[in-house]
Formats: structure tokens, C-alpha cells, sequence
């Protein structure tokens, strides 16, 4: 396939009429594979999509006559996630069972964006920076370990800043869950409790790369 035009999050339980409006929209389905990426659809027009699940089957493999109900059967299914979000302006943290919170932690921690000055005054930001995100680090990781205690889950869901991401997840408090498995990223605005709400239930989408026709 060539490089997607786009990405959409699509609930299992709306996949078949998506599917359906897709094929209708370019001229009928021409075939409908399953591949490691995920089921792979291509259109009569030249369009193509690759519907991934949001998890691994896991032992747990959806159940149905054709390729489509499975991947719909294997969304359907209600897995746990411990979520990390974290960006510049702040995290949120929470556990979700089928894309339903069942606790959760946000707050606000703004770290600096990089100053063009130089020589001293650029070495003095740049500590106040580090600083800043260190706190912010720290903060969300005691946070989620708090919150990650009480409850079990399967699965890691992080978002936003990668490199903050991944700090959290090393901080030690973390340790006991910083192996789980994890599930693909997701790029999210500043974290709230909306934010972090809107992604637990993302998380459990079937995500859909769309290839428009050349």
C-alpha cells in the first residue's frame, strides 16, 4: 500500500457501517485480506484501507463467520489500560476497562518552550526548562503509580510527548508496570480529563489508515 492519506478511529460497533460507507463511496469493494498489519480492504476506484485491532488477540481471538466480524468481535472485547498522557502542559494518568475510566489523576505542570537566546541567558533557560520537566516527570509518575495500585490492567496506553513519555515510565515508582505490554501511541492536545476520557475510549477503536486512489 502506499502512504496513507489519513487516520481514523473507528468503535467496533460502528466498523461495519463504515466499511460499508467506504466501499459505497468508491465503487465497491475489491478485496478484503487479512494481513499482519491488520484486514486490508481495496477499493474498485484504487482506494485502499488497513483496519488494525486496537490489541493483539491474545489467546483471545474474536469469534465470527468472516474476517470483518472477527476484527469486530476481538474490538468488541473489554480490555484494561493503564493511560499515560503527557505533553508540556501538564498529564493525566487513569486506568479504563472497555474505554470506561475507573480512576484517574490530570494536572497542570508548564514546561518552557526553547529559547532562541544565547550564551548565559540561553544555559539559565535551559536549566529552568529541565527543571520544569523534571518535575512534571516526576509528578505524573507518582500519580500513576498511586492510581495503578489500586486497580490491575493489561495493557499500557500512553500519548503525547514521547520523549516525556517515556521519562515517566522510567521513573522508578513505575517499574512493577513499566513492561506491560503496550498499545500503539496516540497524539493528544494538552491532557485534561476530557482529553484523557476521549482517549481511553480511542484506544479500544479499530484504527483505519485510508489510502485515497491515485
Amino acid at each position: 500500500m502506499r502512504e496513507p492519506s489519513r487516520t481514523a478511529l473507528v468503535p467496533a460497533a460502528r466498523l461495519s457501517g463504515w466499511v460499508a460507507r467506504f466501499a459505497a463511496a468508491h465503487g465497491g469493494q475489491s478485496l478484503m485480506a487479512d494481513t499482519d498489519g491488520g484486514l486490508e480492504l481495496r477499493m474498485n476506484d484504487g482506494a485502499a484501507a488497513l483496519l488494525a485491532p486496537p490489541w493483539p488477540d491474545d489467546g483471545r481471538p474474536g469469534r465470527g463467520a468472516g474476517l470483518l466480524e472477527r476484527l469486530e468481535s476481538l474490538a468488541s472485547q473489554e480490555r484494561s489500560l493503564g493511560l499515560v498522557l503527557v505533553r508540556r502542559g501538564g498529564y493525566a494518568v487513569g486506568v479504563a476497562v472497555g474505554g470506561r475510566l475507573l480512576a484517574h489523576k490530570n494536572g497542570t505542570k508548564h514546561v518552557q518552550s526553547r529559547s532562541a537566546a544565547g550564551g548565559q541567558s540561553q544555559h539559565r533557560f535551559a536549566r529552568r526548562r529541565g527543571n520544569q520537566a523534571d518535575a512534571l516527570v516526576v509528578r505524573a509518575a507518582r500519580e500513576a503509580a498511586r492510581i495503578f495500585t489500586g486497580h490491575g490492567f493489561e495493557y499500557l496506553a500512553t500519548g503525547g510527548d514521547r520523549a516525556l513519555v517515556e521519562a515517566v515510565l522510567a521513573e522508578s515508582v513505575l517499574r512493577p508496570w513499566a513492561a506491560r505490554p503496550r498499545l500503539a501511541p496516540l497524539a493528544v492536545v494538552d491532557p485534561n480529563l476530557a482529553v484523557l476520557s476521549r482517549a481511553a475510549a480511542d484506544f479500544c477503536a479499530v484504527r483505519i489508515q485510508v489510502t485515497d486512489a491515485a
